[in-house]
């Protein structure tokens, strides 16, 4: 494609509210445009990336014996509502009416839709197991869209549903899932993990994300330094300290501390480390009316999603208003702590093998110091309630846990018959009677990858792509060819040879001055450059520069294909 007939829309600038650096270069690089909060236009140049991204999905999708069809993005309410998720799902689901007052939605996933389909379509165990997938536009409506294509609220996903009679039959087809989804993201060329997931709103018992690691990423995954194991934050166990706790050695005594609120506050009043000292918060329990207390050590955070999988506690988790504090406990927050508690109390493992700590006393401005399980308070319920940390046992016993970064651009789940039970999807089974189904659902964010990537390759000239999702493979910058005839027909001939061997090129044939033309190509990412010039002409020799790792070099004009086989091939 020449460039004078394609838009392309560089900018010197990067925009005030673009904040990590893949939103940064997709607008300064002219791939997207901000409509609203959360809703971007695909211009054609990051329309080729997201499409390249979108036919390896499908390709892998296929391979896998997924079968693609294509289901309406708005929703009847029925649905949703049969499956308690019309109220369960929150203020992400857009929901609107038709002129007739009937309530729909915009989906944000199909797992209704498609359980209903496969009820009315699917009658015997003889066409299972059988899979089918999407690639659709969605929409959720975020709190606070943000970083870009990152978290818009409409985006491209690919959404898949598999349906089997037994447990056996779900779980071969999740592994070829894990297997082609590894596959699609290595053929993107991302440096990424899969690791054991929260199943969140979707549901079903076992779920595992596949991240991009990125400095950026949202979410916090931890694996280990000597095994496969790895799980995002929210899921990964932190195991009970190891040895007996150390023994009592001094007396509990009250301390005063003015206005000292905050761990580290008091922490550093009284000398003391984090993990010395023992925060408690109050958070409301499943019984209505009911306050639990969790216990925590002062350098560890509480892990919200285990805490709310406790059955003494209310989902979604709720932290106590001020005035239910003071109700529960007779003091303001930051003066609680466990002794003299009536109410539930939970405790971290951690938290319960610590001796001699510092904790809240129920007393505005004063502590207890010196207190001891067992002996001041007694032996604690304990539950395993906080984040890991770097240096945690793995879960797994090897080795220890080290925690990155991470992008999620997928996530697969085994939902068991937690939809199909409720949209009674059955089939006749071989013994003659009607069976539920067993379901399993797998989601890729395409165009989430378009950004991820971004946040994986790049440099400070602009965005480094991986071939297999460059807008194109090469592109030809003839210098100066508008003041000469003999240059441009030359730049003309070596497109077409090009074209004809079946490169995907750019033949910038905009006639900008040689700086400016090269910093668009950079900031684009195209991987390969070919500088055709009058000298080299003169020569019979064309330039080469390769994006990724800056490298040039200059073969014969007549070599051009071979050699640019070779380094595509690389």
């Amino acid at each position: 494609m020449r460039s004078s007939q394609v838009l392309i829309a560089t900018l010197k600038e990067t925009p005030a509210d673009a904040e990590i650096i893949s939103h940064q270069l997709m607008l300064r690089a002219g791939l997207v445009r901000r409509l609203a909060s959360g809703l971007y236009t695909w211009l054609p140049m990051g329309l080729k990336v997201l499409r390249k991204a979108e036919a390896i999905v499908r390709e892998e999708m296929d391979s896998a014996g997924a079968q693609e069809l294509l289901m309406p993005s708005i929703q009847p309410a029925e649905l949703w509502q049969k499956t308690g998720r019309w109220s369960k799902y929150g203020p992400e689901l857009l929901r609107l009416k038709d002129r007739h007052g009937r309530e729909f939605c915009y989906g944000p996933t199909h797992e209704e839709v498609i359980t209903e389909l496969v009820g009315q379509e699917v009658r015997s165990y003889k066409q299972l197991p059988i899979t089918f997938y999407q690639i659709q536009t969605k929409f959720r409506d975020e709190i606070r869209p943000r970083f870009g294509l990152m978290r818009a609220r409409e985006f491209l996903m690919k959404d898949a549903y598999s349906f089997h009679l037994d447990q056996k039959s779900l779980q071969k087809t999740y592994d070829a899932m894990f297997a082609a989804y590894s596959r699609v993201f290595e053929r993107m060329g991302l440096d990424f993990r899969p690791v054991q997931a929260d199943t969140g709103s979707i549901g079903g018992n076992t779920s595992h994300e596949f991240h991009v690691l990125a400095s950026s990423g949202e979410d916090a995954i931890a694996f280990s330094n000597q095994s496969q194991y790895a799980a995002n934050i929210e899921l990964a166990e932190a195991l009970a300290p190891s040895g007996e706790r150390p023994h009592a050695v001094v007396n509990m005594t009250m301390v005063y501390t003015p206005k000292k609120h905050t761990i580290d506050e008091v922490c550093e009043y009284l000398d003391i480390i984090p993990a010395q000292c023992l925060k408690t918060l109050l958070v409301q329990g499943s019984e209505e009316g009911s306050v639990v207390a969790l216990v925590i050590r002062g350098d560890h955070e509480l892990n919200e999603v285990k805490a709310e999988k406790n059955t003494l506690i209310a989902a979604p988790l709720t932290f106590c208003t001020p005035e239910q504090v003071t109700v529960a406990c007779g003091a303001s927050i930051g003066s609680i702590g466990p002794v003299g508690l009536t109410i539930p109390i939970l405790v971290d493992r951690a938290a319960a093998n610590v001796a001699n700590f510092v904790c809240g006393s129920n007393q505005n401005g004063q502590h207890f110091s010196g207190v001891n399980w067992a002996r001041d308070l007694p032996e604690p319920e304990t539950a395993d309630l906080r984040n890991v940390i770097a240096g945690d046992p793995s879960p797994d016993g090897e080795g220890s846990l080290e925690i990155a970064r991470g992008i999620e651009v997928g996530h697969i789940f085994q939902l068991g018959d937690n939809y199909s039970q409720k949209l009674n999807a059955n089939v006749l089974a071989e013994s003659g009677k009607s069976q539920i189904l067993k379901m399993g659902c797998y989601g890729i964010g395409v165009s989430r990858v378009v950004a991820a990537t971004i946040e994986q390759h790049h440099d400070e000239r602009g965005i480094t792509w991986p071939l297999a999702l460059a807008p194109f493979q090469v592109v030809l910058v003839p210098i100066n060819a508008h003041k000469s005839i003999r240059l441009r027909e030359a730049a003309d001939a070596l497109y077409q040879q090009l074209l004809d061997a079946g490169f995907d090129i750019l033949f910038d044939d905009r006639g900008q001055r040689p700086g400016v033309a090269f910093a668009d190509m950079d900031l684009i990412g195209i991987p390969h450059r070919l500088i055709l010039g009058e000298r080299g002409l003169d020569n019979g020799m064309v330039e080469y520069k390769c994006r990724a790792d800056g490298n040039e070099s200059e073969f014969p004009i007549v070599d051009v294909v071979e050699e640019l086989r070779k380094r595509l091939t690389i």
